[in-house]
């Protein structure tokens, strides 16, 4: 099972209830092409492939270019990608878990690198700051719609 680097100097832990199906919330965040339709942070995102281990997907997101890798995909439970983006190695994953007719969803990423060797405690509040956007855009499409 992949982890983040929990050596990384940069760690972020997140969690959000979304009074949804876990169909729906599933859907929407493993739909990488339509990404930039819902989540605000992202410009755009392409799936290079069938959403499988070793398959990579390209993402802009807050003037970053980033190439992301699936390196784990449990249907419905869990996902992990990573990759490098601008000197930073990122391991993002993600967990589901139903809880009635609710989902929880956690998410943990760890970032290293000389740029975050340089700057932690700035790029430990944007990663924080995005993956709490990530998880709002999220859980209001899921609940809402657009």
């Amino acid at each position: 099972m992949f982890t983040i680097d929990t050596n990384a100097p940069v760690i972020a832990r997140l969690s959000t209830v979304i009074d949804a199906p876990l169909e729906t919330v599933w859907q929407l965040h493993t739909d990488i092409g339509a990404w930039a339709t819902w989540n605000p942070d992202v410009d755009q995102s392409v799936l290079d492939g069938p959403l499988t281990p070793g398959t990579s997907f390209t993402w802009k997101t807050h003037g970053m270019d980033i190439t992301s890798t699936v390196h784990e995909l449990i249907p419905g439970e869990r996902i992990v990608w990573g990759g490098p983006a601008g000197g930073i190695t990122g391991i993002h994953v993600w967990t589901f878990e139903q809880n009635g007719d609710r989902v929880t969803v956690h998410t943990e990423e760890s970032w290293s690198g000389d740029p975050v060797d340089a700057a932690p405690e700035e790029l430990g509040r944007a990663l924080h700051q995005s993956l709490e956007n990530w998880l709002a855009a999220l859980k209001s499409q899921a609940e809402h719609g657009m």
